[in-house]
Formats: structure tokens, C-alpha cells, sequence
């Protein structure tokens, strides 16, 4: 069975373009304006998808976190309630977003944290769902999403492999639409925390879903790395300022970055080719000059028998290769050559090439 995904009007399996997801969060700072112009950026940099986060944070947060003191330089209200409600989307900046995500021809879909987050993102219809490292042992929250019927992208950060098939044992029988994503849960993540090895494992583990990675490290070559490895799917935190109030954005990577990484991911596909190896049209001109031949070392007359001391290997590569020195030692020449002429078999006795 081909691992496959479709998402919008992208189909995502292991002889495609990886599908690159620019991870808004709340990078946006709960302004409307600067979301779109995210998306717009996001869009230009050439990416697949643009994801938010929804959190119903009454439902999400024990009363003693929601009124707990948020005295933070990168917070935005008194109270860590009060700080994620300034950063939350509702209902009309979402159908807004949403609007202006389809002008873009931009497919866009959010991260459901809870079961009414879950609720508000399937009736705006959107095209897939992603569920955070922090609920892959949330099974009642990976039923419920599963039920929903749209493709599902789970990460599986600070997690076991048990963890995992747990997951993927919940979400398969009522949803088979499902990726997996490597990530280490650590903003940013250390190259050496990040065991992109664990790719491999995944795709001979779960042969009929898509793997990916979403990556937390403030570079670009870790999911180029990824991509090598087969993860057909990487989400990437994304601002337009790094320097910008917020916890993400120091890790986020900025336009042109994006854009490199987009660049790169589809380079990295053509360049590792079909895995024949064998001349190729682009290498002949070099070759040419580059590549040697067998001629006459001197002036040599017809009849005379071939020494080492009469053949010279020169440029350009138009003639009798020099892995065939051996098989013209010996031989008689029918004519006479001209010192740097080429020595071909049928200017030789007995050579029956």
C-alpha cells in the first residue's frame, strides 16, 4: 500500500513535493491584519498550508492556572487567561481568515486543543486538523477529532514508541487519513535532541501513513535532513519579525528563511534522483575537456608493434578510453600515426573490436 494524504489540493505521498506547513500559532499576536499579511508572506515564500492554533482556554486551563499572575515580558494580559484570550481567534476572524486563505488559493487549518475547539474547527469546515504533542496520549481527544472525517496530522513529542501505536491504534480504524510527525517537544530544540532517525523508524513501523516532522530548530537544515530521510511533511513556526513580543518568535523562521526552505525541499527531491547511476547530458561538456583518451605518444609507422612508450593518455575525451591501455599493448598498427593522433581498434592487427 502507497502512504498517502490528501489535504485541500495537494496530494502528499513519498514521490511528491514535501508539504510545507508554516505554523502561524499565535505568531499573529491576536491581530487580524497581521495574520493575513502572515498568510500573504507565507503564500509568497511558497508554502502549502498555513496552521493556527484554537484553544477554548475557559475548558483548557484548571481555574488556577487560567487566574494565575502572568508576569511575563513576552505576555499580553495580567493573567495567564487573560494573556491567551488576547491571542485567541473567534468565530469572525476565523470565517475572515479563512476567506482570505481561499483568494490566496492558501490552504489554512488550526491545531484543536480540546473537544470545542474541535467542534468550532469542524464547522467552519476546515480541510484537515493537527493535534499537538501534548494530547498524543489524549485518546478521547483523538477519537473524538478522528470522527470528524478529515485528515489528521499528529505530533509525537515527548513520547514512546508505545505512545505512539497507542495513538495510531485509536486514529486508524475510525480515520485512516493520518500523518505522523516527528518532534521533540523544546522550543527551540538542540540539533542533538532532535533523533530525526526516528523517521525511519516511523516509516517502516507505520507503512500506510505519512511521516513528517514538525521542527522546532531556528534553522533551515535539520528538516532538509529530514526530507532525505522521508518525511514528506514539515511544519515549520513561521513570523515576519523575530524580534516581535512572543516566545515563538525567536525560533520562528523569518520570510526569507522560509522561503530557502521551500526552495531547498524541492531541490533536495530532484537531487536525489531515481538511484541509476549513469552519464547524464550535463556532464558531457566537462567530460569532454576533463576526460582522457589513448593517442600516439610519437610519430609511429604502419607495422609497428605497440609499447607502452607509444601510447600517451591526453584531453579531450573523443577517442579510446585509458582503461583500455592493457588490451592495446602488443597489438600491430595497420597505418601510421601521427604523433597525438587517436588510436582506435581498427588501426590495429588482430585487435577484433
Amino acid at each position: 500500500m502507497q502512504r498517502s494524504l490528501t489535504i485541500g489540493p495537494d496530494h502528499i505521498h513519498d514521490d511528491s513535493d514535501c508539504y510545507v506547513i508554516a505554523e502561524i500559532g499565535h505568531n499573529h499576536q491576536g491581530n487580524l491584519e497581521k495574520a493575513k499579511e502572515m498568510f500573504r508572506v507565507a503564500k509568497q515564500c511558497g508554502v502549502n498550508a498555513v496552521k493556527l492554533q484554537k484553544r477554548d482556554n475557559r475548558s483548557l486551563y484548571t481555574r488556577a492556572i487560567y487566574n494565575m499572575p502572568y508576569n511575563n515580558e513576552n505576555g499580553f494580559g495580567p493573567t495567564y487567561g487573560a494573556h491567551r484570550e488576547a491571542l485567541e481567534f473567534g468565530r469572525e476572524e476565523y470565517l475572515e481568515l479563512k476567506r482570505y486563505a481561499s483568494e490566496q488559493r492558501l490552504t489554512m487549518f488550526a491545531t484543536a486543543f480540546d473537544f470545542v475547539s474541535a467542534d468550532f474547527l469542524a464547522e467552519l469546515d476546515m480541510p484537515a486538523f493537527k493535534i499537538a504533542s501534548g494530547d498524543l496520549k489524549n485518546t478521547p481527544l483523538l477519537k473524538y477529532v478522528a470522527k470528524i472525517g478529515r485528515p489528521m496530522i499528529v505530533s509525537t513529542g515527548g513520547s514512546t514508541i508505545e505512545d505512539v501505536q497507542r495513538a495510531y491504534d485509536t486514529i486508524m480504524p475510525i480515520n485512516p487519513q493520518l500523518c505522523l510527525l516527528q518532534s521533540t517537544a523544546s522550543y527551540p530544540v538542540e540539533p542533538e535532541d532532535m533523533n530525526l532517525r526516528v523517521i525511519i523508524t516511523y516509516r517502516e513501523r507505520f507503512p500506510d501513513v505519512v511521516i513528517g516532522l514538525s521542527d522546532h530548530q531556528n534553522g533551515i537544515a535539520m528538516a532538509l535532513m529530514a526530507s532525505v530521510l522521508g518525511a514528506q511533511v514539515i511544519e515549520k513556526h513561521f513570523t515576519l519579525n523575530r524580534a516581535w513580543k512572543g516566545t515563538d518568535h525567536a525560533f520562528s523562521l523569518e520570510p526569507i528563511g522560509l522561503q530557502k526552505l521551500v526552495r531547498d525541499l524541492h531541490r533536495v527531491r530532484a537531487a536525489l534522483g531515481d538511484g541509476k547511476k549513469q552519464p547524464l547530458p550535463s556532464e558531457g561538456k566537462p567530460l569532454f575537456k576533463m576526460g582522457k583518451k589513448l593517442v600516439a605518444a610519437r610519430d609511429l609507422p604502419a607495422g609497428h608493434v605497440l609499447t607502452s612508450d607509444d601510447i600517451a593518455i591526453k584531453s579531450p575525451n573523443d577517442g579510446v578510453p585509458p582503461y583500455e591501455l592493457e588490451n592495446l599493448i602488443g597489438k600491430t598498427l595497420l597505418r601510421h600515426l601521427n604523433e597525438d593522433e587517436n588510436i582506435s581498434f581498427e588501426d590495429l592487427a588482430g585487435a577484433g573490436r
